[in-house]
């Protein structure tokens, strides 16, 4: 099957050639391959300046990014077997990882499926997809999904703001079965009440799952304070695991409701506390009021969604750390997150330590996280690798 040219500049193939997977609408030659005669969608075959093809992809004509390579090989159909082999491979590697069905299924580009994000909680699937490439292939994708694992719905969750970028709605849609009054996940033996409809993302983030392993078996006997805690995914393991009492503060009602359910269902709900309020607010207060907390955990949403943003976003998360240290307890422990690529691991690093010599506290790095086995990150897309957290010990030296 033939496809419609895509030219790029002079020079401009050396990030494809790298293992990239986007192309750039300012790295075209429009003179050769104007980008109005495409509609969003399209598939292409895209060539280096001196024509030699470097494989398929699907493009947009009006989006920054405005090609993203599916295959590399150029005599490929782009259909629903491609489809069914990609999947295919995703879940075989996440069925050799995990020995139960809650994790992500696809990470887009890591899996070779850009714009597609899936996750799974049992017999129910949560789907972004985020392209106008991909939505082009939502039935088909449906398809392969009843085949490969007979779910009992399939929502696709639309509110999001790449969609918006992409001109698509954003309204979600039950494209499958009926969603279960109450849907229950497991995490590291920890049992969770999800709402997967009016979540946040796709409705969970399994991306920290091994860090809050790590950190909950910290905390035997500890005060802990969960900031940002959302549906209380660091904060109840905490508890399970033996800490004395957790304070789980977020400005969601319906989060703290889910938390508090899923606090209840672990047996848990005597030792735990959910405030709703701005986490700045909370930490002032705290400061002014001197209480402390043994171990807090640090996961704030993406502060730095954009470029652009990078200056007034890294001064709240220096805010936040600043804060959180001042309330936290000698001896205590500090677990630091940032889910913003555009702050990278040295950021925050550095964040710490100023933070730390700031207010004359002594602090160490004993461990760091990234994103859980399920969240692959492609050795050639830098975006992919986004997650990073810090395990910080932090005293007042005599």
């Amino acid at each position: 099957m033939s496809y419609p040219e895509l030219f790029l500049k002079k020079n401009e193939d050396k990030r494809l050639r790298q293992g990239h997977l986007w192309v750039f609408s300012n790295e075209v030659d429009t003179q050769r391959s104007p980008l109005e005669q495409f509609a969003a969608g399209d598939l292409v075959l895209v060539h280096d300046s001196g024509g030699k093809a470097l494989g398929i992809a699907y493009l947009n004509p009006h989006a920054l990014i405005c090609a993203r390579l599916l295959t590399r090989k150029t005599n490929i159909k782009i259909n629903e077997s491609f489809f069914k082999a990609r999947l295919a491979q995703a879940l075989g590697l996440r069925e050799r990882l995990f020995d139960k069905p809650y994790y992500r299924l696809v990470f887009g580009e890591s899996d070779g499926l850009p714009g597609l994000v899936i996750d799974r909680f049992g017999v129910v699937l949560s789907v972004q997809i985020t392209t106008a490439g991909m939505e082009r292939y939502k039935d088909v994708l449906v398809k392969i999904l009843l085949e490969l694992l007979a779910p009992t719905a399939i929502l696709l969750k639309n509110d999001n703001s790449q969609r918006q970028l992409e001109s698509l709605s954003l309204e979600p849609e039950l494209i499958y079965g009926e969603l279960p009054e109450q849907l229950l996940i497991e995490e590291n033996n920890v049992r969770f009440i999800v709402n997967v409809a009016e979540g946040q993302k796709t409705g969970w983030f399994y991306d920290h799952r091994n860090s809050r392993a790590q950190f909950a078996k910290a905390c035997h006997g500890l005060r802990v304070l969960d900031l940002f805690s959302y549906a209380g995914a660091w904060g109840i393991p905490a508890a399970v695991a033996g800490a004395a009492e957790v304070c789980c503060v977020d400005s969601s009602e319906s989060a703290l409701a889910l938390a508090s359910a899923s606090a209840e269902l672990n047996q848990v709900q005597g030792k735990m506390q959910f405030v709703r309020n701005d986490v700045f607010e909370f930490l002032k207060q705290a400061r002014e009021q001197q209480q402390h907390y043994d171990a807090i955990i640090l996961d704030p949403p993406a502060l730095i969604k954009r470029k652009k943003d990078f200056k007034a976003g890294y001064e709240a998360y220096r805010r936040l750390n600043h804060l959180a240290l001042q309330v936290l307890s000698n001896n205590g422990i500090l677990v630091s997150a940032s889910c913003s690529h555009h702050l990278s691991r040295d950021n925050l690093h550095e964040i710490l330590r100023s933070s730390a010599r700031h207010i004359d506290r002594h602090l160490v790095f004993f461990g760091a996280g990234t994103q859980g086995p399920d969240h692959p990150i492609h050795p050639a897309l830098p975006e992919t690798d986004y997650l990073k957290t810090f395990f910080c010990a932090v005293s007042s030296r005599l």
